[in-house]
């Protein structure tokens, strides 16, 4: 658990990866596009002292994701939320089975959330029921700009997406974490406008759709869409290693979640190992709006606490030791 200045932070790390991206499981140049396009968001985005070669990041393992988060970046919890990606590399680019022996191997650190896709229909249900039985899921990664075959993209509020979405609602998971942020190459980027998010969110009330990256570059369609639909939730993977690159950006982004969606649904995501959550946590702990950003008023304790972790873990039943929670509510 975090601590500065007499204060407790639980940390929940709502979107991590572990993922092989070397040459021999790409299976064409678009895998080499994908990962190239990621590593530069890496290296432009973050602190230069953070930036890790080029070798290290197309493969990293197990062994160095639990020191990353656990040992070095004050995470106490941690979602995997995986891309397939299955056009692009020959086992997938999140890989599936050494995420899930991490996380029975370390169940109370590690939660896995696995992946669906609409366009493999009735065989793509029949697996996510499988799935849903062997991971014990209560969260899935939606990709929506995924290739499939001649198809470049599906939508939230298609036919045969929502044939998914009722089966997550029979089946109890309940967290639909949808990829709607800044388009990598080769994925095009239409593909993730937010649109889609508000009809589905209407239609499923009982479902929380959990959108990555809020939105971006289309935050002020997403917050317009978030305000009315009070089961969307923001993830900040992407948007927050902008508090180091672009603070005032960031204070824009962070002030109208604030303001929209209130600190409630806001979840703290490194989108390991896309960055690594140390400096990131630090980094949002000691924020401050710049003085004169004064539409925006500066960030609580209680405000980073439940961003930082809170928020996650009540989404997920994650425990939270006595420690790390907010004190109750005066009773009148």
């Amino acid at each position: 658990m975090y601590r500065k200045d007499g204060e407790n932070y639980f940390i929940v790390d709502a979107h991590v990866a572990l993922w092989d991206a070397r040459p021999d499981n790409q299976r064409n140049i678009h895998g080499k596009q994908f990962i190239d396009c990621f590593y530069d968001y890496h290296r432009n985005l973050g602190p230069e002292s953070e930036v890790w070669p080029y070798e290290e990041f197309l493969y990293y393992g197990g062994e160095r994701l639990m020191k990353d988060l656990f040992v070095d970046g004050h995470v106490d919890h941690a979602i995997f939320q995986p891309a397939r990606l299955g056009a692009f590399y020959a086992t997938g680019f999140g890989q599936t089975e050494e995420a899930f022996a991490l996380t029975l191997k370390h169940p109370g650190k590690l939660t896995y959330n696995h992946c669906f896709d609409p366009r493999f229909e009735e065989a793509g249900l029949k697996r996510l029921r499988e799935d849903a039985a062997r991971f014990g899921l209560k969260g899935v990664k939606l990709y929506t700009a995924e290739w499939q075959g001649d198809s470049r993209g599906y939508k939230l509020d298609d036919p045969w997406t929502y044939r998914y979405l009722e089966v997550c609602q029979e089946l109890g998971i309940r967290n639909i974490h949808v990829h709607k942020g800044p388009t990598i190459r080769p994925l095009d980027r239409d593909a993730f406008d937010v649109a889609d998010v508000d009809k589905a969110a209407t239609d499923f009330t009982d479902l929380n759709f959990v959108v990555e990256h809020c939105g971006l570059p289309r935050l002020e369609d997403f917050c317009w869409i978030a305000t009315q639909e009070p089961n969307v939730h923001a993830g900040l993977a992407v948007a927050i290693p902008f508090i180091h690159s672009r603070p005032r950006y960031f204070a824009q982004i962070i002030g109208e979640l604030i303001y929209w969606l209130g600190e409630d649904r806001i979840q703290f995501s490194s989108d390991y190992a896309l960055w690594t959550p140390k400096w990131l946590v630090e980094r949002f702990v000691d924020f401050r709006i710049p003085a004169d950003m004064d539409e925006y008023p500066q960030l609580t304790v209680a405000q980073k606490k439940k961003i930082l972790g809170l928020n996650a873990a009540a989404m997920y039943g994650i425990e939270v030791p006595a420690e790390g929670r907010l004190p109750e509510p005066a009773v009148a």
